[in-house]
């Protein structure tokens, strides 16, 4: 029996495509080996091996002429965050930039779309829809709150004395200008609400449904991305929502402030807000399953009335 040459190191663990493989050395028949499934035309990927979606992305659109990433794919490429059903579609969703006809391969969900001048961008070297031309396609999959939430992570800015800064993917004038070119698009009408809650600074999907849940709850609007000062004018703490006229601050704290680092930040945190009279309110993931989103607004709604909220109305 004739033993096939290993695979390189550079090629062990993950996809590739007949092309690497040939340049790698390595003959056709390799391609046919056991050890290998064919993940779509022209691409292998090794038994048992969990793939990278963007090195995934990168082969299939490398192999598909003209073809770029779009929706749920794109979607993840630009880090916005998605429901879990859409986390679960591991198809790689492609449209062609001349919208002649649907990418047809295994792996790949297929969609024809018409693309303008400014609606193709790449992200590490993948050619995928814009940012704001990946928003307007997701209108036309996603629930209200959650297209809500994905406009706010392609605006969100945020610019701080510490960790890190937030550089928007667009501006909330390039989503309208995708809304004002395609008035018969599929979920236009939901978009165009959508952009009217959406705001620059929120900085999670949570942050974004628990603002939502707040204005259901007619509660005032809260400030995003305020820095709370002392009284020397040094900066202190940095809601994620804010109530400045009522020195309430709101923040949620994700699985990362379980961490022994950010649970001690977070002690200093509470202590500098106490210390300069703002009422503080902690969120967690655990609150909003027990109570849900609007469960939770209450909570802020009692530190509300307790900063004088209700005595000002």
């Amino acid at each position: 029996m004739r033993l096939s040459p290993p695979l390189p190191p550079h090629l062990q663990g993950r996809s590739f495509t007949l092309a690497e493989q040939r340049a790698a050395g390595l003959p056709d028949h390799r391609a046919w080996n056991s050890d290998l499934q064919v993940a779509s035309r022209g691409i292998r990927v090794p038994w048992g091996e969990e793939q990278d979606p963007a090195h995934t992305a990168r082969l299939l659109t490398a192999v598909s002429d003209g073809a770029i990433c779009c929706h749920e794919t794109a979607a993840m490429l630009w880090g916005c965050p998605l429901p879990w059903d859409r986390q679960q579609d591991f198809l790689i969703h492609l449209t062609r930039t001349d919208g002649a006809f649907r990418p047809q391969r295994k792996g790949v969900r297929g969609h024809r779309i018409v693309l303008g001048e400014f609606d193709v961008a790449f992200k590490d070297g993948i050619p995928l829809t814009s940012p704001s031309r990946t928003w307007l396609d997701l209108a036309a999959v996603l629930p209200f709150e959650d297209l809500v939430a994905a406009a706010d992570h392609f605006i969100c800015s945020q610019t701080r004395s510490f960790g890190h800064n937030r550089i928007p993917f667009c501006s909330i004038q390039d989503l309208r200008n995708q809304v004002g070119r395609h008035a018969g698009a599929r979920g236009i009408r939901k978009a165009r609400a959508a952009l009217e809650l959406a705001r620059v600074g929120a900085d999670s999907a949570p942050e974004t449904r628990l603002r939502l849940a707040i204005g259901r709850n007619f509660l005032p609007e809260p400030t995003l991305s305020y820095v709370v000062l002392d009284a020397w004018g040094r900066e202190v703490a940095w809601p994620d929502l804010a109530f400045p006229e009522y020195k309430v601050a709101v923040n949620y704290d994700g699985v990362h402030h379980l961490s022994a680092a950010q649970q001690e930040s977070d002690l200093r945190r509470e202590a500098a807000l106490a210390a300069n009279g703002w009422i503080s309110v902690v969120i967690t993931a655990s609150h909003v399953q027990e109570h849900g989103y609007d469960g939770v607004a209450r909570l802020i709604r009692e530190a509300l009335i307790k900063g004088g909220w209700a005595s000002r109305r």
